[in-house]
């Protein structure tokens, strides 16, 4: 490379050496995905933003709605993208919703990049009140199929996921939580079709620990002891509750492989 006083070299060593952070507080990119609205809310002086993907036939006629939440230190724009719900099941209505600076358990003590409250009282339930003001918006804008309604997450979306099927369990029909936990969430959980999605070498949410979630949630829906085929890299786990469990474990780490985003609609509409 040909500098100029090196001050071109000394730029780009600038660049690489800066580390990669989260967006800002409350922030999401400003290009949507095709067919996706920006829905803006102010909650005890805060200003929070969701991403919602409407289909024309949801204002028709009941349509499912699925809420999806980012890991710590993504964007609504980012799950959007990934689980592509919009794709997998276009007569859903999909809430992406975004979060804020918020301290993570396992990273980011500070609270630097965005993510989800893990515990009741944490952060004032800010996040508990923004899935109330969105849900009760969707309703308003569309006929949401009240026995419908779905929740899934990644890392610490996932373990949101968990939080709200503990403080907001009637509300849904099934749960997919993905990469996360909530012990403090476990004790408080009511039988729900659910399914997990797990990493055998995750090194940041341990397998073990994810383990011991799915064990319980297995224990409470009243799975029977074997399970069975579902799909690739899944197990369904009956239930004569009508409570079933799918474990879905692949090889890999934190991240989800991009085929089991498919597999989580498809969860969702058995429901």
């Amino acid at each position: 490379m040909r500098t100029h006083n090196g001050c071109h070299l000394t730029l780009l060593l600038i660049l690489l050496a800066i580390p990669p952070t989260g967006p800002a507080q409350g922030a999401s990119s400003s290009a949507l995905l095709p067919g996706f609205q920006r829905w803006e809310f102010k909650l005890d002086s805060i200003a929070r933003e969701a991403l919602v993907y409407l289909p024309a036939t949801a204002k028709e006629k009941p349509a499912p709605v699925v809420f999806v939440f980012h890991g710590h230190g993504g964007t609504a724009q980012n799950a959007a993208r990934s689980f592509a719900i919009h794709r997998h099941w276009p007569e859903a209505i999909s809430v992406c919703m975004q979060g804020l600076n918020t301290p993570g358990r396992l990273t980011d003590p500070e609270g630097k990049r965005t993510g989800w409250q893990m515990r009741v009282g944490d952060q004032q339930d800010r996040d508990l009140k923004f899935f109330d003001a969105v849900l009760a918006r969707v309703k308003q804008n569309s006929k949401a199929d009240g026995k419908r309604i779905f929740a899934t997450g990644h890392s610490n979306g996932g373990g949101f996921t968990y939080l709200l099927w503990a403080e907001r369990g009637d509300i849904f029909a099934a749960v997919a939580p993905s990469s996360g936990m909530s012990v403090e969430s476990l004790p408080k959980l009511k039988p729900k079709p659910a399914m997990h999605l797990a990493g055998e070498t995750d090194a940041l949410v341990k397998f073990d620990w994810q383990k011991r979630s799915m064990e319980t949630v297995r224990k409470l829906n009243g799975c029977d002891a074997e399970g069975k085929p579902w799909d690739k890299s899944c197990t369904l786990y009956p239930s004569r509750t009508g409570t079933p469990f799918v474990a879905y474990i692949h090889p890999g780490g934190h991240a989800l492989p991009a085929g089991a985003y498919a597999l989580i609609a498809k969860f969702f509409k058995e429901q």
